[in-house]
């Protein structure tokens, strides 16, 4: 599995981007957003009982990521389709203001190697990658374990602040300073 301090892998994947079936799909790749941090979390399947839960609170809290120049991207190894249907089937995902990518080829799951080797789907991983494309925080969870959103954004601040930041360090806090 690709970890911190390496390059996110390249990719050129069809998203969903919109409930409406007029505007619904679209290209994005790893440099779609320049100058940008990624937030990058994969679920493992559509239409099913946890993924909802963290990508409905990735969705609430998206304007908070949005405000400290970061783009969340949802991912699975579902196709833009089967998105398409979950959001239209689905109430707390009509509205997702970021993008499902749809990894169906399996590409960007594998380069990371986070494809779960027994139910061949992406495991329930999160990466924030920085402006320069470097993963600078990677986890994952048991496929039946919902991660923290809130923490990934509180680790975001952290990042951002390029200090030493202490145990449960909150944005606003005092970092560390080496004497």
């Amino acid at each position: 599995m690709l970890t911190i301090g390496d390059k996110f892998p390249e990719f050129n994947l069809k998203a969903t981007v919109s409930s409406d079936l007029a505007q619904a799909f679209s290209d994005i790749h790893a440099k779609s957003y320049p100058g940008k941090w990624l937030v990058v979390f994969f679920w493992p399947k559509d239409f099913t009982f946890v993924c909802p839960t963290e990508i409905a609170e990735f969705g609430k809290l998206n304007s908070e990521f949005k405000d400290r120049d970061a783009q969340v991207l949802g991912a699975s190894i579902d196709s833009e389709f089967v998105h398409l249907a979950w959001r239209q089937h689905k109430e707390e995902l009509k509205d997702l203001p970021f993008p499902m990518l749809s990894d169906i080829k399996r590409e960007l799951t594998s380069n990371l190697g986070i494809l779960d080797k027994n139910e061949g789907v992406a495991m329930r991983a999160t990466y924030i990658v920085d402006p320069e494309g470097i993963i600078r925080f990677a986890m994952v969870t048991d496929l039946n374990v919902g991660r923290n959103s809130k923490e990934v954004l509180r680790v975001l601040d952290a990042l951002q602040t390029d200090e030493l930041c202490p145990c449960n360090w909150q944005k606003g806090q005092e970092t560390i300073t080496a004497a």
